[in-house]
């Protein structure tokens, strides 16, 4: 997928190296899209520049100027677990809460999410209705794009070739404000947007004194939709008002016909979605859909992977550069695996094959391995990244009692996406021992039994829980 894979350690390293090989290299840090771009032919790179591992960039803080600053880092699930962003950025926190399954929440990253500039992403309209700005550095110093200016059409962007988002701000709402974020996709869970809306207003005695309406996956890029945003200014959200402002914001719409949906069809949902953010926002139930403490998959982790120095010098695909790292609890050198996933590694050169290729995609969670201590589709994670970093197996878990419960309550029947299941299981038995029927089904929203045995596997996640609190 590429030639060389870089590791830096600092933002400067990473510069100069995209500086070196500007259009022939691509920033990555969580790489769930970036990878699938480069298995479907859709890019094609020589070296890979990984900032993952660079201390700093995964930090949320609101500063002096009174805005919020995410760094390029910052992972959806760190957005989500962010009570500055809860307090403060709602919408966005809203749209993170909805982005694919944990596992691609814990290593896609709000700034390759604008990168990819789909107009399908689901943290842009948030983004845009919060009037986000991006920092963009460079060899040759720093500059700052609205968002609104960011993004030129299709998954095309202002950032030049020897350019990275270094950081993501907007103002933190005040306590006048209310803001939501609502989605339309094809399945509750890992689905690409249909349409989204985002929401933000500002209250004024009961009035709303300046509204942002945010549409995407309706045209090009993101948009706005100014006639509905008028149209509620100086006014209280009755049914009435809400009914108008949906309509006109379905008229803001420009969508096309897909294989998700027609034109018209989003349209429509478009009025729909737009009417149930707003009475959402009336109704004071805009955050009723978020857990207290949603299921991360990050085990005993705090949800940030660690950071470590690493040499910095290239691990070329055709080269002898060892990925050095410990695969359940033994130390391992792998050869001639820098062009690899994960999965591929772990199954090709560790024979490792209890880590499933179900979709090479990041959709079934059957590849589902433990990077460091934090639930990931091993799919979608490059073996690079693996260095110097420990990774767990479903061949590692030395009878771990989520085990022997699946095997009691008969939790398998065809046992394809199970190793899938019980890495997930046990990440979620690490973060809470004691889980409820909802909090298990967040953990398993990423992995799929084709056979539909949900029900008994959920039963063994009861029965290993029960076993390890007695």
């Amino acid at each position: 997928m590429w030639k060389t894979y870089y590791t830096p350690n600092t933002p400067a390293e990473a510069l100069t190296l995209l500086n070196t090989h500007r259009s022939a290299a691509r920033i990555i840090s969580g790489g769930t899209d970036l990878l699938l771009e480069l298995e479907r032919g859709a890019r094609q790179v020589e070296a890979v520049i990984d900032v993952s591992r660079v201390a700093g960039l995964d930090t949320i803080a609101l500063k002096e100027d009174g805005r919020i600053h995410l760094g390029p880092a910052v992972t959806h699930n760190q957005v989500v677990d962010s009570d500055l962003c809860r307090q403060h950025a709602f919408p966005l926190v809203s749209a993170c809460r909805q982005v694919g399954s944990p596992q691609i929440r814990n290593r896609g990253t709000i700034a390759g999410n604008l990168a990819t500039a789909s107009p399908a992403n689901d943290t842009i309209s948030p983004l845009t209705a919060l009037e986000a700005s991006v920092t963009l550095a460079s060899t040759g110093g720093r500059r700052q794009v609205p968002l609104a200016d960011f993004f030129l059409g299709v998954r095309r962007t202002a950032l030049a070739a020897n350019e990275m988002i270094i950081d993501i701000h907007f103002p933190a709402m005040q306590p006048n404000q209310v803001g939501t974020f609502e989605k339309l996709g094809l399945r509750r869970a890992q689905a690409i947007s249909v349409v989204n809306v985002a929401v933000v207003l500002t209250i004024s005695e009961s009035q709303i004194s300046e509204a942002r309406i945010a549409l995407g996956s309706v045209a090009p890029t993101i948009i706005r939709a100014p006639q509905a945003e008028q149209a509620l200014v100086g006014r209280a959200l009755t049914d009435e008002v809400i009914a108008q402002a949906a309509k006109l914001a379905a008229q803001a719409a420009k969508p096309i016909t897909d294989i998700r949906g027609s034109a018209a069809w989003r349209r429509y949902a478009v009025e729909v979605y737009t009417r149930r953010a707003l009475r959402a926002l009336r109704n004071g139930e805009e955050r009723d859909f978020l857990p207290a403490q949603p299921i991360m998959l990050w085990g005993e982790t705090d949800g940030h992977f660690p950071t470590r120095q690493i040499d910095v010098s290239a691990h070329a695909a055709e080269g002898d550069e060892a990925i050095v790292c410990i695969v359940n609890g033994k130390p391992a050198v792998i050869r001639h695996a820098n062009d690899k996933t994960l999965l591929q590694m772990l199954r090709e050169d560790r024979r490792m094959t209890g880590v499933k290729e179900g979709c090479a995609e990041g959709e079934c969670g059957a590849c589902t391995v433990l990077l460091d201590g934090i639930a990931v589709m091993s799919c979608l994670v490059p073996a690079g990244r693996a260095h110097r970093s420990e990774i767990i197996t479903i061949e590692g878990l030395d009878n771990h009692p989520l085990q022997q419960a699946f095997v009691e309550e008969n939790a398998v029947q065809c046992g394809y996406c199970t190793p899938g299941f019980v890495m997930s299981g046990v990440s979620l038995l690490a973060e809470q021992p004691a889980p409820t029927p909802d909090e298990i089904k967040q953990a398993f929203a990423g992995n799929l039994c084709r056979c539909t045995g949900y029900y008994k596997i959920m039963n063994a996640v009861e029965n290993a829980a029960q076993n390890l609190t007695e």
